[in-house]
C-alpha cells in the first residue's frame, strides 16, 4: 500500500493550495482505499523553528558518520537538550521516511516558501536523509504570474528552491502544480486578469486529478 504525507502551509484556511489538496486526497482515497494518509496543517500546527539544539546532533551526525534514524538516536543522547530537540525532531523525519508521496500545499509567499514550510525543512533535514525513490506534489498558489515568459519568471525563488532542495536529497520526481494570479479575485487592479486566473485555475484542478490516480499504489521495493 502507499503512504501519502499531506503537508499545508498557507496562512489562510480557504487557500487555493489547501483546496487543491483536498481534491488530491479526495481522488487519492478513491484510487487507494488501502492506503495510508498523515496529515499536518503547518501553521495551525507549526514546527518548533531551528535552533542550537537542533544544528548540533545534525552536525554530529555528520563527523561520526551516520547513516539513519536509530543511529541519530545514540548522537542525541549527549545531553538533555539536544535529547529534547530530537524528541521533537525525529517523528517529523520518521513520517517522512515512511512516505511513498509527499503531497506538499506550499503557496509562494514574498517569492518563495512560507516560513511555516521553511520550518519544517529545517527541522527534518539532515545530511544523511535518503529521500530517493519517493514522489512529490507540491500544489502552489501565487497571487500574480511567474511561469515561463511572464515578465516576474526571474522572481521565481519557489519552484526552483525547492527542485534544488529535493534534489540534493535525491528526490527528483517532483511534479508542481501552479495556481497563479490568485489576487485577480480580489484586488480591483488586477480584474483584467481573471479570465487567465480562472484558466491556471481551471488547468490546476484537471493536473491534481489526474496526478491523483497517477501516483504508485504499492510501496516500492
Amino acid at each position: 500500500m502507499t503512504y501519502l504525507l499531506h503537508l499545508d502551509a498557507s496562512g489562510r484556511s480557504e487557500s487555493f493550495s489547501r483546496r487543491l489538496g483536498e481534491t488530491f486526497v479526495a481522488d487519492w482515497r478513491a484510487t487507494h482505499p488501502d492506503g495510508v494518509y498523515t496529515y499536518r496543517d503547518l501553521v495551525a500546527d507549526p514546527v518548533p523553528p531551528i535552533d542550537e539544539d537542533r544544528v548540533r546532533p545534525a552536525t554530529q551526525s555528520s563527523v561520526n558518520g551516520v547513516r539513519d534514524i536509530e543511529a541519530m538516536d545514540q548522537v542525541a543522547v549527549g545531553a538533555p537538550e539536544l535529547v529534547r530537540s530530537w524528541a521533537a525532531t525525529r517523528p517529523l523525519v520518521e513520517q517522512l521516511l515512511a512516505a511513498d508521496v509527499l503531497l506538499l500545499g506550499v503557496p509562494m509567499y514574498n517569492f518563495t516558501v512560507p516560513a511555516a514550510f521553511k520550518a519544517w525543512i529545517d527541522r527534518v533535514t539532515l545530511p544523511w536523509l535518503p529521500l530517493k525513490g519517493k514522489s512529490a506534489v507540491v500544489l502552489s498558489a501565487r497571487g500574480g504570474a511567474y511561469g515561463p515568459g511572464t515578465p516576474r519568471e526571474h522572481f521565481d525563488f519557489h519552484e526552483p528552491y525547492l527542485r534544488a532542495y529535493f534534489s540534493v536529497l535525491g528526490l527528483d520526481d517532483v511534479t508542481f502544480v501552479h495556481a497563479e494570479l490568485t489576487h485577480a479575485t480580489v484586488m480591483p487592479f488586477l480584474a483584467q486578469f481573471r479570465d487567465q486566473h480562472e484558466t491556471s485555475h481551471t488547468a490546476a484542478l484537471d493536473a491534481v486529478h489526474a496526478l491523483a490516480t497517477r501516483v504508485r499504489a504499492e510501496t516500492p521495493s
